[in-house]
């Protein structure tokens, strides 16, 4: 096993309690156990779940070091009688830069055998676990991040900047999913609710995946706007058509999930993904469903073979589409509680935090 250097503690930025100051504290820098690998934090980008749980929308263990979408590199590995693999059977080593999963699965219960590790029944989350002594480093907001057994680790190439790579394993990872759970986009019409980061994420990966077009939906006209770049060939207010292929909803809007129910067209499919969180129920007619042939997909995580979808698509396409551009501004560690009032006052697509 290698070792993490001199450093005893390292800083840590600890989320206690709603309309309470983060907190930067010193923790202790641990000794990765079996299967585990300890990386230093390089970027880490704050996600709309995130301010969720700041704002106290949300509801997360507490106290917890917030942060999920994380880049690194590996310090240290303990590999005991295994040899630690990322997602595409390359052995992990130290001085490698890494992404990993959202979550960190068992492998053995039924969910895990049944092909959903991402609903494991013992499921780590990263930046939403309560902080225990000596268990500090669970999140982003932090100089390093333990990562349990059974994390998905994908290696990053060298040409993907930190700002494009960082929220792979949050929103491009889960539209990876979301295109999956779809099938094959090419020659269809598509149409994508939420022009965040998911929905111009999902416009990219339509794009690329060869779409006849891709429609895209959203009230702010800023956000709307930016569609085009992402590949977007019509930019909608309001939808009014029934006949779209494949429909993305990524807001989590109660009336733009009705209404993403109500543009499929016969044969068609519906991918949920943005209702992360209560926002109340929606009409449903059920005899649309029947009759129109529908298919409707709920997506929430992803299956480790979608974050190397996710890190390979970004190589691929990072220079066709402005991803870049959608982290609007970065803060230092010690500045975590401007970085979070900023994000809630201006609503950017992603702000980033680098520790050092």
């Amino acid at each position: 096993m290698t070792s993490p250097g001199s450093r005893a503690t390292c800083r840590a930025a600890v989320f206690s309690a709603v309309g309470q100051p983060i907190e930067i504290r010193e923790v202790a820098v641990p000794q990765p156990g079996p299967r585990e690998a300890l990386v230093r934090i390089t970027c880490c980008t704050i996600c709309g779940s995130d301010l969720h749980t700041f704002s106290g929308a949300r509801s997360s263990p507490m106290p917890t070091v917030l942060g999920h979408e994380i880049i690194g590199e590996v310090e240290a590995v303990n590999e005991g009688e295994f040899v630690l693999t990322d997602v595409a059977g390359q052995a992990l080593e130290v001085g490698d830069r890494v992404t990993w999963s959202v979550a960190a699965s068992c492998g053995s219960c039924h969910r895990c055998e049944g092909g959903i590790p991402q609903k494991c029944q013992t499921l780590f989350k990263y930046g939403h676990e309560v902080c225990m002594k000596d268990h500090e480093l669970s999140g982003g907001l932090a100089e390093y991040c333990l990562l349990q057994a059974g994390t998905a680790v994908v290696k990053l190439p060298s040409e993907l900047p930190d700002a494009i790579a960082c929220p792979a394993n949050c929103a491009t990872a889960t539209v990876a999913a979301a295109e999956r759970s779809a099938g094959d986009l090419a020659g269809k019409r598509v149409l994508v609710f939420g022009a965040g980061m998911l929905g111009l994420t999902t416009c990219a990966f339509a794009t690329a995946a060869g779409a006849a077009d891709v429609s895209l939906c959203d009230v702010n006209e800023e956000r709307l706007a930016q569609g085009a770049r992402f590949g977007a060939t019509s930019l909608l207010r309001t939808v009014t058509t029934d006949n779209y292929d494949s429909v993305f909803e990524m807001s989590g809007h109660p009336l733009a999930v009705q209404s993403a129910m109500n543009a499929a067209n016969i044969g068609g499919t519906v991918v949920l993904v943005g209702s992360v969180s209560p926002s109340g129920t929606v009409a449903v007619d059920p005899e649309r469903i029947v009759r129109r042939l529908l298919s409707i997909h709920g997506v929430h995580n992803y299956r480790p073979g979608d974050l190397l979808t996710a890190v390979r698509f970004l190589e691929e396409h990072h220079q066709q589409f402005p991803f870049a551009e959608l982290v609007q501004k970065s803060f230092s560690l010690a500045d975590v509680n401007e970085a979070f009032q900023f994000a809630v006052t201006n609503r950017p697509i992603r702000v980033a935090v680098i520790p050092y």
